[in-house]
């Protein structure tokens, strides 16, 4: 079956979590956020991701962005679909929300390096999303894209480059390889 009872269930619970709990945004736009993991799973679903690694792409950012009032964890995870599905949402999850920008993006680079190939696929189609919006974005409203970051736009485009980098290193062979490269290329033609 394509469209399993498992994928249902995790759209759902993905739409419960980013739009009805929260009403979430993409940043800086008009755009629900629900956009973004349903995008992020598509991704995945092109490059013939296994049922697992679709659904961790669904809620990969489910435990992060979560509300205290209707906080995510990963014991729910677990419970509601599996462990697997947990771990590898868990590997891509920002661990230290407390920490500033920069430590926080250095601290989920140096996770990359130790990403099993399945993380490395959820992570890769997440950056393909949010670059390729990136990218999109600039091409229409010019460096005013970089605004709605919480960071200088040098350090944001400084993230994605090196985690891009991070995972052609760590796994040269990757489906997504020909996507990050020309991601790499768009990104270093911004001035």
């Amino acid at each position: 079956m394509i469209f399993s009872p498992t994928i249902r269930k995790v759209i759902t619970f993905s739409i419960k979590i980013h739009e009805v709990y929260q009403k979430q945004k993409r940043k800086g736009k008009d755009i629900a956020y629900i956009t973004h993991p349903l995008t992020v799973g598509l991704i995945l679903a092109r490059a013939k991701a296994g049922e697992d690694v679709i659904i961790a792409g669904i809620l990969h950012d489910t435990i992060e962005d979560s509300i205290d009032k209707k906080k995510v964890t990963y014991g729910m995870l677990s419970e509601r679909f599996n462990k697997n599905i947990a771990d590898l949402v868990g590997s891509v999850t920002e661990q230290r929300k407390d920490l500033l920008w920069e430590e926080r993006k250095r601290e989920a680079l140096k996770h990359i390096k130790k990403f099993s190939h399945d993380s490395m696929l959820v992570k890769s189609a997440d950056i393909i999303s949010n670059v390729s919006e990136i990218l999109e974005d600039y091409r229409r409203e010019g460096a005013s894209t970089f605004r709605r970051f919480n960071a200088p736009t040098e350090s944001v485009m400084r993230h994605y480059l090196e985690a891009m980098e991070a995972i052609l290193f760590s796994w040269p062979k990757i489906p997504f390889a020909d996507d990050l490269n020309m991601l790499i290329a768009s990104l270093n033609e911004i001035e």
